[in-house]
């Protein structure tokens, strides 16, 4: 059996960093939660919503799936994990922001590419993937003879705005977004670079947000000291 000694350590050292060295924070975070935004994020263990976005504890609501999925709004009777997060983040604690992750080398994406061919992945993954169906199909339309890796990787791209797109089925996200009162951002994150796009709406592109990390690079704090002096 794998030893999580490591992970009773992690808490107590958090524990210190947070409430020992913060003792303010523990206070602050029982009085209620008031993030600004609503983080939907891959399950993914190689990319933490939390620490790559440098996030404190109570800044970010986040929902992980695999693949950073939001299914079309929907009143059934099935169980529904992700739309009652959404409702919860927008309705309850009235984020100002909806931010969609994806993330490159997306193991679900990999998965819904191979489910073109008919490979069945899983007894639920299979199903939960197909949600991007639309996304796979258009880029094996407009992409027919790129390969594999190319193909997954605008796949990738392809199945956030699939999300975006799905967030606006609900009523109340629709509503929010129309009056101005919500914001929804696509964002991909490259993992062997660290770069970051965003979906540009006006160009129908992922831009660049935050150019990939090169050794010398000033962090955003040594700028702002520079800039300030």
């Amino acid at each position: 059996m794998a030893d999580v000694t490591k992970f009773i350590s992690g808490i107590a050292n958090f524990q210190q960093q947070h409430f020992g060295e913060n003792p303010e924070l523990a206070s602050t975070l029982l009085s209620g939660q008031k993030p600004q935004a609503l983080l939907i994020g891959c399950c993914d263990s190689r990319v933490d919503p939390a620490l790559l976005t440098d996030s404190a504890p109570g800044d970010l609501f986040i929902l992980r799936n695999i693949a950073n999925l939001v299914p079309p709004y929907s009143k059934s009777d099935d169980y529904h994990g992700v739309s009652s997060s959404i409702e919860y983040a927008v309705c309850f604690l009235e984020v100002s922001d909806i931010i969609v992750l994806g993330h490159s080398n997306c193991g679900g994406i990999g998965a819904l590419m191979d489910s073109a061919k008919g490979e069945k992945v899983g007894e639920f993954i299979g199903k939960w993937v197909s949600i991007a169906a639309s996304a796979r199909d258009k880029v094996l339309t407009e992409m027919p003879q790129e390969e594999k890796e190319k193909q997954t990787r605008a796949c990738e791209k392809e199945a956030i705005l699939v999300s975006l797109k799905n967030l606006m089925t609900f009523p109340w996200v629709k509503e929010r977004v129309a009056k101005g009162q919500l914001s929804v951002h696509g964002w991909y994150y490259n993992m062997g670079t660290g770069q970051l796009r965003y979906y540009n709406p006006l160009t129908g592109e992922f831009e660049i947000l935050v150019e990939r990390y090169s050794p010398g690079q000033k962090t955003t704090e040594e700028e702002q000291a520079i800039t300030e002096k």
